[in-house]
């Protein structure tokens, strides 16, 4: 026990004891690791409560009147309507029209910008004479060249698929050459020196240095992907997920509108999750 001394002016605190730092008793480690645990799962469960007291306040909202129907059906009435339209098989052929859409023009985009990032990121001449135009496409909103596309393609199913791939191309392309402008010269030098075939270069010591920026570039490209659909689709479709969200606003169905805006976002966030794990093993493999 130590003592601590005071002021011993009247009216001071008088001079207590307690154990010094280096005698208190210390926690267990497990003491430790168990309370930030057990903030973590309270943290996981109020995520998930604003969520569904806002779904709770809005459908007292909706049942109650206070919220008119014409402006926003209540969560009830919306998963009527989404289990009737799985029911007649609407929504899964819509889905299955746009799902191609978003897959054709993805691989279409995604190979040309994997093609131009190596061709820019190994070259400095390419770089010169390829990048700039590029930049500049790129500074066009390539939602905004949809009169083109109709004009030059029609208004078929070629338009939409090109307006998806032009969409996905550059974030695969920056991302794509950057990763090969930031491989690092040493990991050259030593497949150099150890006598590395052409094969062994590009498995053991490009890929592993690119893969986690090309994949960032896959992420970002989904998810534009998917935003061109919604647009591409409420243009000049006859089928597809868009499609049923425009002949649903001319029977005035927000409901209907509704599960077709919630289709995307869930199908965007799926898309991306299985990216995330592509990736997470991706990194996995090359360490």
């Amino acid at each position: 026990m130590t003592t601590v001394l005071t002021a011993s002016t009247p009216g001071a605190p008088v001079a207590t004891a307690g154990p010094t730092p280096q005698n208190r008793t210390p926690r267990s480690p497990g003491r430790r690791v168990a309370r930030p645990r057990r903030a973590l799962r309270g943290m996981t469960w109020l995520r998930w409560l604003s969520p569904v007291v806002l779904i709770l306040i809005w459908q007292i909202a909706g049942a109650t009147g206070l919220l008119p129907e014409r402006i926003l059906p209540a969560p009830q009435l919306i998963a009527s309507s989404a289990l009737e339209l799985i029911a007649s098989g609407e929504l899964a052929d819509a889905l299955a029209v746009s799902g191609v859409r978003v897959a054709q023009g993805f691989v279409l985009g995604a190979v040309a910008g994997l093609v131009l990032g190596v061709i820019v990121g190994t070259s400095r001449v390419a770089d010169a004479l390829v990048d700039p135009p590029l930049q500049m496409l790129r500074a066009l909103p390539h939602l905004g060249l949809i009169p083109l596309f109709i004009l030059w393609f029609g208004i078929g199913e070629t338009p939409k698929v090109l307006l998806i791939a032009l969409g996905v191309v550059f974030p695969i392309y920056l991302n794509t050459a950057s990763g090969l402008r930031q491989v690092d010269p040493r990991l050259q030098d030593m497949a150099t020196v150890f006598g590395f075939s052409r094969r062994q270069r590009l498995t053991e010591v490009i890929l592993p240095s690119i893969a986690p920026q090309v994949l960032v570039g896959v992420r970002q490209s989904l998810a534009i992907a998917w935003l061109t659909l919604i647009v591409a689709e409420q243009l000049n479709a006859t089928n597809g997920i868009g499609y049923l969200i425009m002949n649903a606003r001319d029977y005035f169905r927000i409901d209907v509108i509704i599960v077709g805006l919630v289709v995307y976002a869930l199908l965007g966030i799926l898309t991306d999750a299985i990216v995330r794990v592509a990736e997470a093993r991706a990194l996995r493999h090359y360490r």
